[in-house]
């Protein structure tokens, strides 16, 4: 699968390929982004696909985004974060119900379709019977990714309000800043490892987050969403060069990633 790119002189667009690397870009329009993917160093060497996904779309002052971070203990965690990552892609840009009870419903019934994806995904024909009864076992408890979805609309000076909208499961990163203050610890008690989205079940470990709130013309504010594989920006509050964010994302003091990164940034 090819990393998906475009870009007009106010539309913005990429899907991560699981596939190959990205090193950090930037799009500058109405929104400054920075985005890239990296696969862990052991999936690289075997040939695998990385099991996170980030997709953004821009469109003059709306942005859509996704991370998700797809569950490696479970059956083809990859397929759960592309699936969900594509499918949260579609519904950001076509929903009018923002409420937390339609948008639990949605990340309901979107199990059917994942589930008959999924019986599609049958294990490598060379692999040994015991390895293979232990993966179809595997299969019908499903796959599952955590996840951070959203959608962002600026205020301007003849609109003065905006609002971003966000819901998530799981413990990748998200941080918030508003004027160079950053308010991420509202977030920390309910980024939770055993929360995530499941092709079985839907949500699981509770409901998913959500959390919306109006943006005000003038206030500069920075996003930044990441999985674990960059952990090492957890202590960093201020704004990093690019060159040393793709420091982190060649990991040359570990050897490569330990983990596989999908990173995106916003500001406005």
């Amino acid at each position: 699968m090819k990393t998906n790119t475009s870009a007009t002189s106010d539309k913005f667009t990429f899907i991560s390929s699981q596939s190959s690397e990205h090193r950090l870009s930037t799009y500058q329009g109405q929104f400054a982004c920075r985005y890239a993917y990296g696969r862990a160093m052991e999936s690289l060497i075997q040939g695998e696909k990385g099991q996170d996904f980030v997709g953004v779309h821009i469109d003059g002052d709306t942005c859509n985004f996704v991370v998700c971070d797809g569950v490696g203990q479970s059956y083809q965690g990859d397929f759960a974060a592309r699936f969900l990552g594509n499918t949260l892609m579609d519904w950001l840009g076509r929903t009018r119900e923002w409420s937390s009870a339609a948008f639990a419903g949605f990340m309901q019934d979107i199990t059917g379709a994942a589930s008959e994806q999924l019986k599609h995904l049958t294990p490598p024909g060379e692999v040994p019977a015991l390895l293979r009864e232990v993966l179809e076992d595997k299969q019908k408890l499903g796959s599952q990714t955590m996840y951070i979805c959203g959608r962002i609309e600026l205020p301007s000076a003849k609109k003065r309000q905006g609002r971003i909208w966000m819901a998530w499961q799981g413990d990748s990163r998200l941080r918030f800043w508003k004027n160079d203050a950053e308010i991420s610890e509202h977030f920390h008690a309910t980024m939770l490892t055993n929360e995530r989205w499941s092709t079985l079940t839907g949500p699981v470990g509770g409901l998913p987050h959500v959390y919306q709130t109006r943006l005000e013309y003038g206030l500069p504010m920075r996003l930044q969403l990441y999985t674990d594989g960059l952990d090492d920006l957890d202590p960093i509050r201020q704004v990093l060069p690019d060159e040393q964010i793709q420091i982190l994302l060649d990991a040359p003091h570990t050897g490569g990633l330990e983990d596989d990164a999908a990173f995106l940034e916003l500001r406005w």
